[in-house]
């Protein structure tokens, strides 16, 4: 297995631009603040931009804990990539995880620094995305990310590199629980709110009775949601289209991960 090491100061563009480096040098897999990636999908780990201060998130991106450690070692066995690159604030801090993840000696990697790939510019502007709006970069498609970052802002950013056949690469923008500018909730009301919007403008739906949410440990949502049909409609395609538009709307609008919908009908009436 070749190993590549990117390293650079916090706050530099190094996950920003881990995708274009990878496409370029074909590396296969990533090894980034403490999630193992595999062409494109998150394949183990638990990234460190979830934690909820700064000294926990660098013993999660240095893989501290053994277990998690184990889990991680045990995947890229599994999954054997040919390549990887391991992303880290310097070389030392390369070298200490590939060792952690028996991926070699320091003599083994080969190194590069974010000076070699970036312009001064381009790692100002990125120090200036950091420091004002705490936004952090994870080189994995959204869908990918969102069980881990299951109510946490994420802003999907697509990057296309010209080539033969053009390839599109997707990050995924947070911010993290440890950022100066605090993390948010949304009340149950809000969702009920956005729940009862969509039945309104659903045909075949007449009234929303009640909705209700609840979130697992990971702030994953379950929703149940109860109404009125209208006479005459067909009660499982309403259910079905209501199931469907609340998990597109609700994700959409509140960047929770939608782990189910129950629709309930308890009768009919006319809309109103």
């Amino acid at each position: 297995m070749k190993i590549y090491g990117l390293s650079g100061k916090s706050g530099t563009g190094k996950s920003y631009n881990a995708i274009e480096l990878c496409a370029r040098l074909k590396i296969e897999a990533i090894i980034d603040d403490g999630l193992f990636i595999n062409g494109g999908v998150i394949i183990a780990g638990t990234s460190a931009k979830k934690q909820s201060t700064k000294i926990k998130a660098i013993k999660t991106a240095i893989f501290e804990d053994e277990a998690e450690r184990q889990v991680v070692r045990a995947a890229i066995e599994r999954v054997a990539p040919k390549s990887i690159l391991i992303i880290g604030t310097s070389e030392r801090m390369v070298e200490m995880i590939a060792g952690r993840l028996g991926l070699g000696q320091p003599a083994d990697i080969e190194h590069i620094h974010i000076e070699d790939i970036t312009t001064p510019a381009q790692r100002d502007k990125a120090r200036d995305v950091r420091e004002h709006s705490g936004m952090h970069v994870i080189p994995a498609p959204t869908f990918q990310v969102r069980k881990q970052f299951s109510g946490y802002f994420m802003d999907p950013r697509r990057s296309f590199r010209k080539a033969k056949n053009a390839q599109r690469a997707e990050k995924t923008v947070v911010r993290p629980t440890f950022s100066y500018m605090g993390k948010f909730e949304i009340s149950e009301k809000v969702i009920s709110d956005i729940i009862g919007y969509i039945v309104a403008g659903t045909p075949g739906a007449a009234q929303l009775i009640l909705a209700a949410s609840s979130a697992d440990a990971d702030s994953c949502l379950y929703i149940r949601a109860a109404i009125n049909a209208e006479w005459g409609s067909k009660v499982m395609r309403v259910a079905e289209e209501l199931q469907k538009k609340i998990i597109e709307e609700v994700t959409k609008m509140t960047n929770f991960n939608i782990l189910g919908v129950e629709i309930e009908v308890r009768g009919f009436r006319e809309k109103n």
